[in-house]
């Protein structure tokens, strides 16, 4: 049970440190990929990946946020 009160987020504060950096990317980039994966076949495993990637970007940008 002691485990357990390490997933408790109440009154958590993220020290600086834990933060890892968010790679943006340009829109040249980002068009580029987009075009990638439009031709990707909807089967192709990559597009989920991509997903998963965007939400921890996202959490990721989130964590920077309390920070400051």
């Amino acid at each position: 049970m002691i485990f357990l009160i390490g997933c408790e987020k109440v009154g958590f504060e993220v020290p600086p440190s834990t933060c890892p950096p968010v790679v943006d990317y340009n829109r040249a980039e980002q068009a580029q990929v987009a075009e990638e994966v439009a031709v990707l076949s909807e089967s192709a495993l990559i597009g989920e990946w991509l997903a998963d990637y965007a939400v921890l970007k996202a959490q990721v940008r989130s964590c920077d946020t309390r920070r400051t």
